[in-house]
């Protein structure tokens, strides 16, 4: 490493400097986060090409836990080892983590300030096209031929109109890909398309690799060794806090309450927040009393509209649930642990899940018939997310809806008549600003939410 720099020529403080403004913009959910990301590491900086960028999105899309985050843990490691993973990830969910934090201080507080909820209301329309643009540059990315535009559509519909649980369809578009390739079909050839000329024609090869070529750097070669020592390292640092808490204050407490069921979530959290919202939810509420009814909405509105991943609204869950329940402590301290402990227990796993596998992941970018399963299953992930987009429209466009149940069926419906032309028009500009005159996102949701506060203000909305 000549000048300390490593062989792809990016120095550590670069690459802070750049996961710091990843983690920075990364609103809109996962969409939004894996477009931004895309955007900034593959076409801006080039530092890894699309091929290898596909396909750990495939494989972090198959993981528990936000795929965004561990995506950027995935790639700080490809970069930088163990530590530029660990800064990648740390920084993702930080900005996120403080948001949500003082928010919840603020939500303790104040409670539900006018002005405070109409800036919300703005933001929601614009994450929502942010969102609808994410779906639109990870589709060009992702559906290159047929059948995987085909597996996007038949994952939406499986999703949407089906309500079939998001484990099964992304295993089911895994295994047709798998099975694609190995019976030799055409659209499975190269993973789908996944290994085609993504770069353009005369363009430099990414820094990665140049550096490296098809070959792997020493360090993300897979060892049983390095596999037990990372296994270890991070399965310490995840269980010993919680057996710190269970020993010390007990199952029953809040604080062990909070260690025990955000772990378990830690290893159910298959297809992002909106998959398990409704368990914790149910559970926040009727189970343990943490929450009252409505709260989670509120806690995923702070989530959706503050950087990093959606799955930060356990923070908020984790800080209500202390707050309430703060023991000998005052309930600001105790909120601020239970945050801290909830989000530590979520995220945690997820650097064990990429330390542990990509390694092996990795060596097997070469398999074609894993790279047809992982472009099947990003291809799928494109319909999931186009799924997220239609549930949030229909609870943030209108104010009801009808349930839709029987044949198999099971979705909701707007109730037309419901429609809030406000939110539809501030919606409606974002999209504008952001696919017509290519605005950016922080001037986009800065607009919003001063339309919101405006509308507020003149008493409409």
């Amino acid at each position: 490493m000549a000048g300390g720099r490593p062989p792809h020529g990016v120095s550590f403080g670069e690459a802070f400097q750049v996961w710091l403004r990843v983690a920075a913009l990364s609103f809109g959910g996962p969409a939004g986060q894996i477009a931004v990301m895309h955007r900034i590491i593959v076409e801006e900086k080039r530092w890894i090409g699309e091929a290898r960028f596909l396909h750990a999105l495939g494989y972090c899309t198959l993981l528990p836990g936000p795929e965004a985050q561990q995506l950027a843990t995935y790639i700080g490691w490809l970069m930088h080892r163990t530590a530029g993973g660990v800064m990648a990830g740390t920084l993702f969910v930080l900005p996120g983590f403080l948001s949500i934090l003082a928010l919840s201080l603020v939500y303790a507080a104040y409670g539900g300030v006018g002005a405070v909820a109409a800036m919300f209301y703005g933001l929601k329309s614009a994450v929502l096209a942010i969102v609808v643009q994410a779906v639109l540059r990870l589709g060009r990315k992702a559906l290159r031929n047929r059948a995987m535009a085909a597996f996007a559509g038949l994952a939406f519909a499986a999703l949407f109109l089906f309500a079939i649980p998001f484990p099964v369809v992304v295993a089911a578009a895994g295994l047709a890909g798998f099975a694609g390739a190995r019976l030799d079909l055409p659209a499975f050839a190269a993973g789908g398309g996944r290994d085609g000329p993504s770069e353009a024609a005369g363009s430099p090869p990414a820094l990665l690799d140049a550096a490296y070529g098809e070959a792997l750097p020493g360090y993300a070669r897979p060892s049983v060794s390095s596999a037990l020592r990372s296994g270890t390292v991070w399965l310490t640092l995840w269980l010993v806090p919680v057996a710190g808490v269970l020993l010390a204050l007990g199952a029953d407490s809040t604080f062990g309450r909070i260690a025990v069921f955000f772990s378990q979530m830690a290893v159910v959290t298959f297809g992002g927040a909106y998959a398990v919202l409704a368990y914790v939810a149910q559970q926040a509420v009727e189970g343990y009393g943490w929450l009252r009814p409505g709260e989670m909405l509120d806690g995923l509105g702070m989530a959706e509209t503050t950087p990093g991943p959606l799955i930060m609204v356990l923070e908020f869950v984790g800080f209500m649930a202390a707050y309430r329940d703060p023991g000998a402590l005052t309930p600001w301290v105790a909120g601020t642990l239970g945050a801290m402990l909830a989000t530590w227990v979520t995220f945690i796993p997820c650097f064990l899940w990429i330390f542990l596998g990509a390694p092996f992941i990795e060596a097997l970018r070469g398999s074609r018939a894993l790279n047809a399963a992982l472009a099947a299953v990003t291809a799928a992930v494109v319909g999931v997310i186009l799924n997220l987009a239609a549930w949030f429209a229909l609870h943030s466009l209108f104010r009801a809806q009808t349930p839709v149940r029987g044949f198999g069926l099971s979705f909701d419906w707007p109730v037309l008549g419901s429609l809030d032309p406000w939110a539809a028009a501030l919606s409606f500009a974002a999209a504008l600003a952001l696919l017509r005159f290519r605005a950016g996102v922080i001037p986009t949701l800065a607009g919003c939410a001063l339309a919101g506060v405006a509308l507020h203000l003149a008493g409409a909305g």
